[in-house]
């Protein structure tokens, strides 16, 4: 008797695959095309105008040598990666976790609120946001400066990066808090009880009993914040990149070269070497998750 193997769901081949053409369609058009046309681009000397836009020249890896030796490239670089620091790895993810487990011992009611507040935050679209922000920093008349009695205080001017990583923290810390706020939920009350029965302060129970518990959730945490904000495009929308460069991070440096600039082959070369950052972040929180296991 012949056993013809089928999958556990028993489609067969033929209908396994006609269920994830369309997925794959998908991909290839909007995923694999695209990026694709990026890496040829950005081994041309393509403009959005003159002689480069109509009659492009192949240059090879002359984009990415340029981008190299590039002060603005690397300033932009170095402020990317303090901008994920500042506000993901640092202020989303400890500005999540305290809210998650400050909110588990108050009322049911405040805790609902607290929480609808953060995420209101979170799900506001980024125009009205930076809008926002922009008034409450603003040195003509802005509430912080009312607040601290600091008037005439240019913040996004004057400290550019230290707004938008504040920005950035205020604005991604909900989904932080919705993470650890589960997995807190997955903590074994026994344990933290017979914690405290044996004299362990709050330090201790977070160090012995749960982050042993929950750190398969704060690097998922924070691999996700990392990605979203590396690529995150939101601080354009406060300063531009200024004052002098002093905010452009990646997204915004690409942005300013390949279309305000024109220059869209350097620009698609900056993209690959943002693809290639981000694979290798990936990479290394996927090689942590797989040691914890």
């Amino acid at each position: 008797m012949t056993v013809t193997s089928v999958d556990a769901a028993g489609l067969g081949r033929r209908r396994a695959v006609g269920l994830v053409t369309p997925a794959l369609i998908l991909v290839t058009a909007f995923l694999v095309v695209p990026a694709v046309w990026t890496v040829y681009l950005g081994m041309t000397d393509y403009r959005l105008t003159g002689v480069q836009a109509a009659n492009p020249q192949f240059v090879g890896l002359d984009n990415y040598r340029a981008a190299l030796v590039d002060p603005d490239f690397r300033n932009s670089l170095w402020l990317t990666l303090l901008f994920v620091l500042g506000s993901a790895i640092i202020g989303q993810t400890v500005a999540g976790f305290a809210l998650a487990w400050t909110l588990r011992g108050v009322p049911r009611l405040v805790r609902s609120g607290v929480e609808a507040l953060v995420l209101m935050a979170w799900i506001l679209p980024s125009s009205i946001v930076a809008f926002l922000w922009v008034a409450y920093l603003s040195g003509d008349g802005g509430t912080l400066n009312a607040i601290l009695g600091t008037t005439g205080t240019e913040w996004l001017l004057e400290h550019p990066m230290g707004s938008i990583i504040v920005f950035n923290t205020w604005r991604g810390t909900a989904f932080s808090m919705l993470l650890f706020s589960a997995a807190l939920g997955a903590v074994p009350p026994s344990q933290l009880e017979s914690a405290r029965l044996a004299g362990a302060g709050t330090f201790a129970q977070l160090r012995d009993v749960v982050l042993p518990h929950i750190r398969g959730h704060v690097l998922t945490n924070t691999l996700l914040i990392s990605l979203w904000t590396f690529n995150d495009f939101s601080p354009y929308l406060l300063t531009a990149g200024g004052p002098n460069h002093a905010s452009e991070t990646l997204p915004v440096f690409i942005y300013n070269k390949a279309l305000y600039g024109g220059q869209l082959g350097y620009g698609s070369a900056i993209s690959f070497i943002m693809l290639v950052i981000n694979l290798v972040i990936a990479l290394f929180y996927v090689r942590l998750l797989r040691e914890r296991r």
